[in-house]
């Protein structure tokens, strides 16, 4: 009789598996779409911004107080620009703290952590896939931000030129891609408040404090670059990325103070990502009252990110010559003459006179700061400014008188002071409708790096 091997009675005990990042972050992701304020969110973002710019695109008055805002009537890439200033100061900062500030304190508003952390059984990807969640949802809405404003402008005014910040004429397709490459580097810094953001919700928990960090941080540092700071500190503010992609509009680019703030503000992100992941990994959940605090959140959030711009503003002063304000005399002088030139030729066309190219203008400015009594230098409404050339077979010489207005960024608004024949108000007739003399009022742009 041969014996027979007796069925096994119990089987292998199974392994909890961790649940995959991608699975954890589609998870997340539903629940981040899920909320009606993300919906609300979203179709605002991709609907609100084009009717903006159709509408001020019909209206009579432009917002020339803002940067590129007396150009859209012209052509339909100002739109894009003039929103991506707003968005800078007010829409992104809040965009990101209602995304970001709030992916990690919702769990603790709601008391979820526990079946979370028993559904996926680990901390880390849990962080990660809610970071990504988040990282999507912004990515989407200034997407739709971009997007909606740069359709709302060809739809209502057309694919044509744009004056850039030194008065020359941008083709519609150069305009596009400085257009695109402008968003993109507005990218930086929203990142670096949406890991401000991850940071605020991680160490704070349930207050409402954390909610409220991009903006605050973003206010602060847009009084910050009003100030009349060294150049080192106004680039060492990740900020600074939200005006710097003015550079893009000049020729040649400007492109050393927009790869400066770009870098600074993707500093700030990987910093701010890195405390918050540290601090959430490191949290005990088994205490249900462990939901962040004050003393967390200075150690492990405003400490580091104070040394991190300390060692910004050194290593921005080290490797540039300019620790003033950037603003200087000469630079001022050079840059309302290189506007002055192209716009004059511009007007010379616009005119139908006989053509003069900016070499045979040879524009030159002559400007002073509270008529020679202070300092020739800084931001300020003090600048006044005559402007020089003459015109092949012409022995007079033409003159203009311009009062500027330069804000603490470099970015000035000259406006026309006489003879008013050259730079009063007047309406020109372009082949896109009447339009003021663009002499009149025009911006610029002064870099504040020494490139010499």
């Amino acid at each position: 009789m041969t014996a027979t091997a007796a069925p096994a009675t119990e089987s292998a005990p199974s392994v909890a598996r961790r649940v995959p990042v991608l699975r954890g972050y589609r998870f997340e992701l539903v629940k981040l779409v899920a909320q009606w304020r993300i919906r609300l969110l979203v179709a605002a973002c991709w609907t609100v911004p084009g009717l903006f710019v159709v509408g001020v695109g019909r209206q009579s008055t432009l917002p020339s107080d803002t940067l590129f805002g007396r150009w859209m009537h012209a052509t339909g890439w100002a739109g894009p620009l003039v929103l991506l200033g707003f968005a800078g100061t007010w829409a992104l900062p809040l965009l990101t703290s209602v995304v970001a500030g709030d992916v990690f304190a919702v769990e603790d508003r709601l008391g979820t952590w526990r079946h979370l952390l028993v559904a996926v059984r680990s901390p880390a990807r849990i962080f990660v896939a809610k970071s990504l969640a988040g990282l999507t949802v912004i990515l989407l809405l200034v997407a739709g931000l971009a997007l909606s404003s740069t359709v709302g402008g060809l739809a209502s005014v057309g694919d044509r030129p744009l004056v850039g910040l030194d008065g020359h004429l941008l083709p519609p397709g150069d305009a596009a891609g400085r257009v695109l490459l402008a968003w993109l580097a507005a990218l930086a810094p929203t990142l670096a408040l949406a890991a401000i953001g991850l940071l605020g919700s991680v160490a704070l928990g349930r207050s409402p404090t954390g909610l409220l960090l991009p903006p605050v941080v973003a206010l602060a540092m847009s009084v910050a670059q009003m100030l009349p700071l060294p150049v080192a500190v106004r680039l060492a503010l990740p900020g600074y990325a939200f005006t710097a992609w003015n550079g893009l509009f000049t020729s040649p680019v400007q492109l050393a103070p927009l790869l400066i703030a770009v870098t600074v503000s993707l500093a700030w992100t990987v910093l701010a990502t890195a405390l918050a992941y540290l601090l959430f990994v490191r949290r005990d959940f088994t205490n249900p009252a462990d939901d962040g605090s004050g003393r967390r959140a200075l150690v492990f959030g405003v400490l580091p990110l104070a040394v991190l711009t300390a060692v910004t503003v050194g290593a921005v002063a080290v490797a540039t010559p300019s620790t003033g304000s950037g603003i200087t005399q000469d630079k001022v002088q050079k840059s309302l003459a290189t506007v002055f030139g192209h716009l004059y030729r511009l007007q010379t066309e616009e005119l139908h006179r006989p053509a003069v190219t900016e070499a045979q203008a040879g524009a030159t400015a002559a400007c002073t700061k509270s008529d020679g009594q202070a300092a020739q230098e800084g931001a300020g409404n003090d600048w006044r400014c005559v402007v020089s050339w003459h015109l092949p077979g012409v022995a007079v010489t033409g003159t203009a008188i311009y009062q500027l207005d330069i804000t603490s960024d470099g970015r000035f608004v000259a406006d026309g002071d006489g003879p008013k024949e050259v730079n009063g108000y007047f309406l020109v007739r372009t082949p896109t409708g009447d339009a003021p003399n663009p002499l009149w009022q025009f911006d610029g742009d002064v870099d504040l790096l020494d490139t010499q």
